[in-house]
């Protein structure tokens, strides 16, 4: 199946429904009986919810919108009415609606435990409650106002469900089945792509496949991001659940261990200076597209997650270690040897996981369920209920609620007083905006007032060409929705800018009665912007820093974390214990969150404005987020390693105190020599700036600090020579470990894996050692980038620096 084509099916059924349930609002409420056009008297917020629900739905989510909006109601009617009884709506101002709107959206806005969609309905339903307060005065009925707005709400929700059955229902069952099948189909074709490159005959058609690879790989990365978000759907589809394995909660888990090797081949790939390869011959050629293939028929077989653990693995041709065992007495004796052992180890790893799954795990939801997961299922209740007590609010709901409550305050405020008929979209336009944590400020408000003005636009043009009509008017509306469902995925909207695109068009032509379309696409930009600039104040308010500070402050913290992973690349008596490497995976683990943060923080920093701000170093940062994603596979991969050759060093005749007196020594060296690198990186990378930290000097008194010549105090080497160099003594010692190994007792098959993992791990040292190299360069660039005009030297800032804190 083809990925770009199953995309643009995906999208374009989800616009369809997009469709059909704004069709179903549209019908209702311009068709449907007086008595019912009445009750919905906000047809607009029926649409706005359509449209935040429906939005890439799934059945499990639109019923659990369901829900939040259900519950929404229930908070805003209970918050309402006291402060409508106490105060008169006829004796309502502009002023009391926006304190009485401030106060709902704080008590909304601070409880952990409800979820963003039911605060977001609430927040728009505060705005009409209080607005339509002060539009309507002592015409007002409490109880009839608050009716209609939970009518118009309920529209909005059920047609969302109703839409997710056309034209069958969309589970997410069937979207991780689907998206499993791709990420399987991909995972083969990078193998296939791997396994040519690295039997390629010039370097010319090995990079040719590489850069294919590339583009697959970042495909599978999206895959795998996609299955964990659906999964997290599964919950709400309870008759689907009978279908999925007992671990099938732990997918993403298994989908990352599977990465683990692929990527690790493709790092070896790209590391081979020249090709064709020495070491792979016709007989060993021949093995790997046998074992390839093997690979694929397993592969091929994931068309759900249970086939990640209950495939059943094909007989083997042939043992893929003992064909060329010949080979593997050569593949210690030069660092260019490296790559290969790492491949024919990562190889054998993806093989051996595949294989390794438990078959007999597929459950039933019946009386006869598995013991695990009822147990997990009885559970789920007393969770809910304390997550619900748990009503202590964190700092950071604190701020959240603040947040909300003073930019929707303030937006109805100013939007009263600048139009008090359409008083309502300052405040609704950013009610669905707010985000629990950091978001792109200026970049959404930008989407969002651009989608304003051209879903406005539109909307008028139509109206003004099929005035007469109002059906042509509504079939009008059917391309512009496909065009802003498909905007939502755009890199210069986003989903901001989408939905408000459709809202914009939706508001003018699917509505009657609210006076010249002209008139009112005027007012409505207006008050959107209003709106989007007491968002923007607030937000600058709450949130001062700069996400490009923040990326930098990140780095440091990343580059400090990894410094703690490689004190795991140890051999100790303490790692035969099968229990001390969850504590080596938690690092990795907390690594892998840093660098995905700081990706984040990247990203965001790059669509920031940088008004009298130096611009953001973009290119730096992305090299410096690459060496430090390949860092941490490497370091996933140099744990693998040390796991293996720890846990079956006595089945090869090789105690753990051997590969100490041997191995430890290089490491040792190896993590000292790096580890103070990136100290001192952590170290220079955590300042603001040197004239920052000249002044800091100066205010403390501090004299200028004595700055070693010990090279261990600050190590950047000036030449790969130097990295071969460290190789060599790797190499030197692991054939001493491996001659071992060969005259032992062990199985020749074991003895040919042991011997893969030292390369592996000889690999994984040298690659490291070379992208710190990169790093410390890439570090440099970006200090003189931030100072211009100061001579650099990394050692002497990071002496400063200790000095600061000492």
């Amino acid at each position: 199946m083809n990925p770009t084509h199953l995309l643009w099916r995906v999208r374009l059924c989800s616009a369809l429904r997009t469709i059909l349930a704004c069709s179903i609002v549209g019908c209702t409420t311009l068709y449907g009986p007086e008595t019912l056009q009445r009750l919905l008297a906000y047809p607009a917020f029926s649409y706005l919810t359509t449209i935040i629900i429906v939005s890439d739905a799934t059945l499990g989510d639109t019923l659990r919108s369901f829900w939040h909006a259900i519950y929404a109601t229930i908070q805003v009617t209970m918050l309402s009415i006291p402060s409508l009884w106490l105060v008169d709506p006829a004796r309502f101002t502009n002023s009391l609606a926006a304190v009485g709107v401030a106060l709902c959206t704080f008590v909304v806005a601070l409880p952990e435990s409800t979820h963003l969609m039911s605060k977001r309905i609430a927040f728009g339903q505060i705005v009409i409650v209080y607005v339509g307060v002060v539009i309507h005065g002592a015409q007002t009925g409490i109880i009839k106002h608050l009716i209609h707005v939970a009518s118009s709400t309920a529209l909005g929700v059920v047609a969302s469900v109703l839409a997710m059955f056309f034209p069958y229902p969309r589970l997410a069952y069937n979207e991780v089945r689907k998206t499993c099948q791709l990420y399987a189909e991909t995972a083969s074709k990078r193998l296939d792509l791997l396994a040519e490159a690295f039997s390629a005959q010039d370097n010319s058609s090995a990079l040719e496949l590489v850069s294919k690879v590339k583009s697959l790989s970042e495909a599978g990365a999206k895959f795998i991001e996609s299955i964990k978000h659906n999964l997290d759907r599964l919950l709400w589809q309870r008759p689907q659940l009978r279908f999925v394995t007992a671990n099938s909660m732990d997918l993403g888990e298994k989908l990352r261990e599977m990465e683990i090797p692929i990527r690790g081949m493709e790092i070896a790939v790209t590391s081979c200076h020249s090709f064709p390869i020495g070491m792979v011959d016709e007989e060993l050629r021949n093995v790997l597209q046998s074992l390839k293939e093997q690979i694929g028929l397993n592969l091929e077989q994931a068309k759900w997650p249970v086939c990640f653990g209950a495939t059943t693995a094909p007989e083997r041709t042939g043992n893929f270690s003992d064909k060329f065992k010949q080979n593997l007495k050569t593949t210690l004796v030069t660092p260019e040897d490296f790559p290969a052992s790492l491949f024919f180890y990562c190889i054998e790893l993806l093989y051996n996981l595949l294989i390794a799954q438990n078959p007999n795990c597929i459950i039933e939801i019946d009386s006869k369920e598995s013991s695990c997961y009822s147990e997990k299922q009885a559970k789920c209740p007393f969770q809910k209920t304390w997550n619900i007590l748990k009503l202590r609010p964190t700092s950071q709901q604190v701020v959240f609620a603040f947040k909300c409550s003073v930019s929707l305050g303030l937006a109805v405020l100013f939007g009263l007083i600048y139009n008090k008929e359409n008083g309502y979209w300052s405040g609704l336009t950013i009610a669905i905006s707010f985000e629990t944590g950091r978001q792109a400020t200026f970049a959404v408000a930008n989407g969002r007032a651009q989608g304003t003005a051209m879903g406005s636009v539109y909307g008028v043009l139509c109206y003004f060409i099929f005035h007469k009509h109002v059906v042509l008017q509504l079939l009008s509306l059917l391309p512009w929705i496909i065009f802003g469902s498909l905007l939502r995925h755009s890199q210069m909207y986003g989903p901001a800018g989408g939905v408000s695109a459709n809202v914009g068009a939706l508001l003018i032509l699917g509505r009657k009665d609210y006076g010249p379309p002209s008139e009112f696409a005027i007012a409505r930009i207006a008050e959107a912007t209003i709106g989007l600039i007491c968002f923007i104040i607030v937000e600058m308010l709450v949130n001062p820093v700069r996400a490009a500070t923040l990326a930098k402050t990140k780095l440091s913290t990343s580059l400090g974390a990894l410094q703690e992973c490689f004190k795991d690349i140890v051999f100790a008596k303490q790692n035969i214990c099968s229990s001390n490497f969850p504590t080596l995976r938690e690092r990795h683990n907390k690594l892998q969150s840093q660098v995905k943060e700081l990706e984040e923080l990247i990203a965001e920093a790059k669509l920031e404005p940088n008004f009298w701000f130096l611009s953001f170093h973009g290119a730096c940062y992305n090299n410096l987020l690459g060496s430090l994603s390949k860092m941490v596979d490497l370091l996933l991969i140099a744990t693998h390693t040390i796991e293996f050759l720890s846990r079956e060093s006595l089945r090869v005749g090789v105690t753990v105190e051997e590969f100490q007196e041997h191995i430890n020594d290089v490491l040792e060296h190896f993590k000292k020599e790096v580890g103070s690198t990136l100290k001192c990186l952590e170290e220079v990378t955590s300042i603001k700036s040197l004239a920052v930290l000249e002044k800091e000097l100066q205010k403390k008194n501090i004299s200028q600090p004595h700055f070693s010549t010990n090279g261990n105090a600050f190590w950047v080497p000036s030449s790969e020579e130097e990295v071969e160099n460290i190789a060599a003594t790797f190499i030197q010692q692991s054939r001493k470990v491996a001659d071992k190994i060969y005259t032992s007792d062990a199985e020749d098959k074991l003895k040919n894996e042991t011997i893969l993992c030292l390369g592996g791990l000889g690999f994984s040292i040298n690659a490291l050692m070379k992208e710190t190299m990169k790093i410390t360069n890439e570090v440099k660039e970006l200090v003189i980038w931030e100072n211009p005009s100061s001579h650099i030297n990394l050692y002497e800032i990071s002496c400063k620096v200790k000095a600061l804190h000492t």
